[in-house]
């Protein structure tokens, strides 16, 4: 899939932001190796703790349903209204990331719209990133 069609993906999904709290509305759209897109959008909670990301948002979702291999994922934040900035997934959904793709391979879309956009591997996001492969013997 073309980064860009993913980006609008993402922009799509941030119309459903949930954020009467922070009014910081992220949206993300995360690509399996089989081609399909999960979307999320980050899910606010007035306990502030339950409060859920876009990205995990996405990976949940796809998890639910059976899938656990993953390409990259477009993310797309910030206040109501315009994006003007980019918004990089927190150490959580950072950690998410780590737990189900290759730090080497998986790209990560930081975009303002389909024009201005970023990529990471995640590698370079959650350096030397503690997952699976650190608690196997091997």
């Amino acid at each position: 899939m073309d980064d860009r069609e993913l980006i609008k993906m993402a922009c799509k999904a941030r119309e459903y932001s949930y954020s009467p709290y922070s009014g910081y509305q992220v949206g993300a759209a995360l690509l399996s190796t089989e081609g399909k897109v999960y979307t999320g959008c980050n899910i606010e909670n007035a306990a502030y703790s339950p409060t859920n990301c876009a990205e995990r948002t996405a990976f949940f979702k796809a998890v639910s349903e059976g899938v656990r291999q993953f390409s990259k994922i477009a993310v797309v934040g910030s206040p109501k209204g315009e994006v003007v900035q980019f918004a990089f997934p927190c150490g959580v959904c950072r950690q998410v990331m780590m737990e189900f793709c290759r730090p080497g391979e998986f790209q990560v879309i930081v975009a303002k719209n389909t024009e201005e956009y970023k990529i990471f591997y995640l590698k370079e996001l959650l350096y030397e990133g503690f997952g699976p492969g650190n608690l196997s013997d091997s």
